[in-house]
């Protein structure tokens, strides 16, 4: 399963997971002090099911809405507390039903996105179009491009990307700032390249930055840094974050696939099949009759 940024995630850096003695919505209370130990001990080395790729108490941390890590933890801690063994206690968390996310389904039903002005790569008229809602500061975002990067170059006439702004503002504080930089860039014919130079450091994002960005791709700076601010460029980002929230967008990267919302892996090998379905739906429709 496919890492996401979640919508409203609260990422807490205070406290490092790996020695904190208290976890978001994990009650430890009544456990002894080696009972508490054992408890943490094994949510720091079990991971969470909920296809984040991180240990119970690293997801406790970095994401307290999941309830998957919530879940698993609650089951660990109440079997030490009746007295079992750590391994008795992972075991009995792993057979429980927060082990095992619901089934969802590959493709949703097709909604529509609005995809006017909106940054493309691939040929305009590519049977296929792939709408992706990123953010810059996303970590799974950031290996998403090499990911989708493939699947354009797999199907160089077939399918085309469309980008669109969803900032998740509450966890990433630069998000935002990027998303206004790559939407002022865009302006000047320039989306791409400034999208992948946000990407290539997204971990070191800043205004700053950003300009010394800009200047290097040869922008008019002072168009781009009234761009960055003005009512129009925020006005553009609002639409695509509501344009997401209407499509049903949680989580980054969101990817839909004509329009219906893909809920698997973007690796090249689980895609193909889905978009050779999706071109062999096309092509088994019959053609529209030309008007005279």
């Amino acid at each position: 399963m496919a890492g996401f940024c979640l919508f409203g995630a609260i990422v807490l850096f205070a406290q490092d997971w790996q020695n904190a003695t208290s976890l978001p919505a994990v009650d430890l209370s009544g456990l002894t002090p080696a009972q508490q130990a054992k408890a943490l001990r094994a949510l720091r080395t079990e991971g969470c099911s909920c296809g984040c790729e991180m240990k119970v108490a690293e997801c406790r941390m970095k994401d307290p809405g999941c309830s998957f890590s919530r879940g698993l933890a609650s089951v660990t801690v109440d079997a030490i507390k009746k007295g079992k063994s750590e391994a008795a206690a992972i075991a009995e968390a792993n057979a429980s039903k927060y082990a095992h996310p619901p089934e969802h389904k590959l493709l949703d039903d097709p909604v529509t996105i609005p995809t006017a002005n909106s940054p493309m790569t691939g040929p305009a008229n590519a049977p296929v179009t792939l709408v992706e809602f990123s953010d810059f500061q996303c970590p799974y975002c950031y290996k998403a491009v090499a990911e989708l990067n493939a699947i354009l170059k797999a199907y160089p006439t077939q399918v085309k990307l469309v980008f669109k702004q969803f900032p998740l503002v509450d966890s990433h504080p630069q998000a935002a700032i990027s998303a206004a930089a790559a939407l002022a860039a865009n302006q000047q014919g320039k989306f791409w390249e400034m999208h992948d130079l946000m990407f290539a450091n997204h971990g070191k994002l800043s205004r700053q930055g950003i300009l010394q960005w800009a200047a290097g791709l040869g922008l008019d700076m002072k168009r781009f840094t009234i761009d960055l601010d003005s009512p129009a460029i925020k006005q553009a980002l609002q639409k695509d974050m509501q344009d997401g929230e209407k499509a049903g967008v949680d989580a980054t990267p969101t990817v839909f696939i004509d329009g219906q919302r893909y809920n698997g892996s973007l690796t090249l090998q689980a895609v193909k099949p889905v978009i050779d379905g999706e071109l062999k739906k096309l092509a088994g429709k019959p053609q529209a009759k030309g008007r005279g």
